[in-house]
């Protein structure tokens, strides 16, 4: 399991606190994904320039490597009946899987949920046991079909697992998903790279840029709230990540002829950082991670970040704070706030070079 040398700070997590108007928080995607808005800080000058996302592509240099994470999101939240109180109805979002029937979720209300209940989803087209209660309540679940078979099977009965913030009921599932994603098993999306299309991903390979791909399933370590008031006692949650030789030899090629690595969203970024080693050298690699990136972090191989704005006090909040600087991204923030940008999942973007 990969995690970084905690860095000795005085920080609190109302250090990361903004004010932000609930109408600017997103309910629905842009009319068209590179349509967004797109706020570019030059972290040399300090210069802000407000632009649309399709205009990326003139911030990119023919040298460069774009990073993507190419997990795909699963219709992760199921309703359960209980076998024995068939009027009982739970709600379980599945976090990551343990093993091949085995999968680690949250469950709404947790206390209906003992261990040895069995539950039924989709009118038996799956059954469960919970085995286990672990970390946070959070409860282990035994399901009835090996896991080539679960997938389809919560195409069928799962719906797609959008933050609390979004009220609004999402008419296309597919927004939800990058155009890129490939590898099932992440319970919310990797929202940064929301904002490509195939179209501008052709213009951007066709000006000599690489789209390399790594892989991280976003689970609760993403977006679990800080609840300790000096940022270096929180821990985060472990996510499942892995890149292949494949795409370590061309980032570590591209970078070693002096091209700039962006890692397209948060999620690419806590991969890079896990695998690279004090040279910024990377290697194939599939393991748990838990790296927390706050500032006083030393970057080993990320120059420049692609991302969405993020929540007041959130573990992202304080990784784009440690690649430029709290007082100035905050800075940023209350700029975006005042430009009316749209903020969160299906929000607006920033490119941080």
């Amino acid at each position: 399991m990969i995690k970084n040398e905690r860095i000795a700070t005085d920080l609190k997590k109302e250090d990361f606190y903004y004010d932000l108007p609930e109408e600017q928080i997103a309910q629905t995607p842009a009319d068209k994904r590179d349509h967004s808005r797109l706020m570019v800080i030059d972290r040399q000058s300090g210069e802000i320039k407000h632009k649309h996302f399709y205009d990326i592509i003139d911030y990119l240099r023919p040298e460069d490597t774009l990073v993507v994470n190419n997990s795909k999101v699963i219709p992760a939240r199921i309703f359960g009946t209980d076998v024995e109180k068939s009027d009982r109805v739970v709600e379980f979002l599945l976090l990551r899987r343990h093993g091949d029937r085995v999968w680690e979720t949250l469950v709404r209300p947790g206390k209906k949920a003992k261990i040895g209940k069995k539950f039924s989803f989709g009118d038996g087209l799956l059954t469960g046991e919970i085995t286990d209660i672990v970390e946070e309540g959070n409860r282990l679940i035994t399901f009835s079909v090996g896991s080539a078979d679960i997938y389809p099977i919560l195409e069928k009965i799962g719906n797609m697992p959008l933050p609390p913030y979004i009220t609004e009921k999402l008419s296309d599932n597919s927004r939800y998903q990058t155009v890129y994603a490939k590898t099932e098993g992440s319970a919310a999306a990797p929202t940064a790279g929301l904002h490509f299309t195939e179209e501008l991903l052709d213009r951007i390979r066709a000006k000599g840029i690489a789209v390399v791909p790594v892989m991280l399933h976003v689970g609760l370590g993403t977006f679990r709230p800080v609840k300790e008031s000096n940022v270096n006692d929180h821990i985060m949650h472990t996510e499942y990540f892995s890149i292949s030789a494949e795409s370590a030899e061309e980032i570590n090629r591209r970078r070693a002829a002096g091209g700039r690595v962006i890692a397209v969203g948060t999620t690419s970024c806590r991969v890079l950082e896990s695998v690279a080693d004090e040279n910024g050298v990377l290697r194939e690699m599939a393991d748990d991670t838990g790296i927390f990136i706050y500032p006083g972090y030393k970057f080993k191989v990320v120059d420049a970040l692609i991302t969405n704005f993020h929540l007041p006090e959130s573990t992202l909040l304080m990784l784009v704070s440690a690649l430029y600087s709290r007082e100035k991204m905050l800075e940023a923030y209350k700029t975006a706030v005042e430009e009316k940008y749209r903020f969160f999942s299906f929000g607006d973007a920033m490119f941080i070079e």
